[in-house]
């Protein structure tokens, strides 16, 4: 081509030189590339945007946001002006120059491509439930890694006129000082790949571990590291490897069940548990939930009593109801028949090792929503149930007795000792 100019040159009687015909040839090359460019910005992107903003299906504007097709137009580009830089050019340093420039542009704007497709991709994954519980970002960054490692050594080679080759060959020696520099990232592609192939964590998941402060939702899984929203709204970061080589508790399986557990103790006096009498049966009787229990128990103690002629004026003999163990069975009745209790788990209510602090009752049932707030108020509303209803068996709650209890015994004594003294 720019041979030809400088013939055309030569016909119309004009002077001519290589350098006016070379930069006429550069000219032209610039007027294309600029005309090229305003027809894929201005027209072809600008066609594509109305449709991808006018589409119903979210993937077509995930892949506008990220940007993949404006990059794609100026890779385009780059190839267009290598193309020509070699039509029209004969060859020299200008020819080497323009094509290394563009060759350049190319890698660069191909691995930019690269990244604005993943992030897409990753843009794309959220709307699907199973994508969701795979480490997508930390695999998609492992592959920006690599590619962009890739890239650079063919940059590299090119701008060094050496076979990329020569330089894959080299990193043969650097494997160990590879190794140290991009140790994280490699540790945590790992751990990426090993908590998704087994299913140990995923968005969304309750993580609880203690060591790191993280108790909390996970949001995200990166390369190198996971961030947990806690409950109080703080982040937690925790490096990705760590999830592998430490123990952490995963509350999926709880939200997954549908249930979730109630386990608490109340303490009670142990000075209050007696046998029942008969006025405390015939009170008791009247509840609809004891009804049934106390008919059944008190006509099987009868006949065991009866059987081993028992003389019953004797406490110590035969087998009696006690408050303790009838309070036991209510609380068993009330939560089979409470709305919010799961009833295809485990439903009991044990006595515990008895202490200092009195006899540990244990309710262990699970509601049947995992909701945190509805698990707390269908707790509290049992429990409150529960230390309202004691009275009625004759228990009371064990408490260690506070200031105010110490200054009205001591109230009370000095009144004794008053009316002693006025005596």
């Amino acid at each position: 081509m720019q041979a030809e100019v400088m013939n055309w040159l030569e016909a119309y009687q004009l002077e001519f030189s290589d350098l006016i015909a070379l930069l006429l040839v550069l000219g032209f090359i610039l007027v294309t590339s600029v005309v090229i460019h305003l027809l894929l910005h201005r027209l072809v992107l600008g066609a594509v945007e109305k449709l991808a903003r006018r589409s119903r299906h979210w993937w077509k504007r995930a892949l506008f946001d990220s940007k993949l097709f404006n990059r794609l137009a100026f890779t385009l580009q780059g190839v267009i002006i290598y193309l020509q830089a070699g039509l029209w050019l004969s060859g020299g340093l200008t020819l080497a120059v323009i094509q290394t420039i563009a060759h350049l542009w190319i890698l660069l704007f191909g691995l930019l491509s690269l990244f604005s497709l993943l992030d897409a991709l990753l843009d794309i994954s959220v709307q699907s439930r199973t994508a969701r519980k795979l480490p997508l970002r930390g695999i998609f960054q492992g592959v920006k890694l690599v590619g962009a490692l890739l890239i650079g050594i063919l940059m590299v080679s090119l701008l060094i006129g050496k076979s990329p080759v020569i330089l894959f060959s080299g990193l043969g020696a650097m494997t160990a000082v590879t190794m140290l520099v991009f140790k994280d990232p490699i540790l945590g592609l790992v751990a990426g790949i090993q908590l998704s192939a087994n299913s140990m964590l995923s968005v969304g998941d309750w993580l609880e571990m203690p060591r790191y402060g993280a108790d909390g939702e996970v949001i995200d899984i990166g390369l190198t590291t996971v961030k947990v929203r806690n409950w109080d709204n703080t982040i937690t970061t925790i490096p990705t490897y760590a999830l592998i080589s430490d123990s952490f508790k995963n509350w999926r399986g709880m939200s997954e069940s549908g249930g979730r557990r109630i386990k608490r103790s109340l303490h009670l006096d142990a000075s209050s548990v007696h046998f029942l009498d008969e006025a405390e049966l015939k009170r008791l009787c009247r509840a609809q939930l004891l009804a049934p229990y106390l008919d059944g128990k008190v006509q099987e103690l009868g006949r065991y009593n009866s059987e081993q002629q028992a003389d019953l004026s004797s406490l110590v003999n035969g087998r009696r109801l006690t408050n303790l163990g009838t309070f036991r069975a209510y609380l068993a009745a009330y939560l089979k028949a409470h709305p919010r209790i799961h009833q295809q788990m485990t439903l009991m209510v044990r006595q515990l090792e008895p202490g200092s602090s009195g006899v540990p009752l244990e309710i262990y049932a699970f509601t049947n929503t995992t909701s945190w707030v509805e698990y707390e108020g269908i707790q509290g509303d049992i429990f409150d149930h529960v230390f309202a209803v004691l009275p009625e068996f004759g228990l009371r709650v064990h408490q260690t007795p506070t200031g105010y209890d110490m200054r009205a015994l001591g109230e009370g004594l000095a009144q004794m000792t008053g009316y002693r003294d006025a005596g």
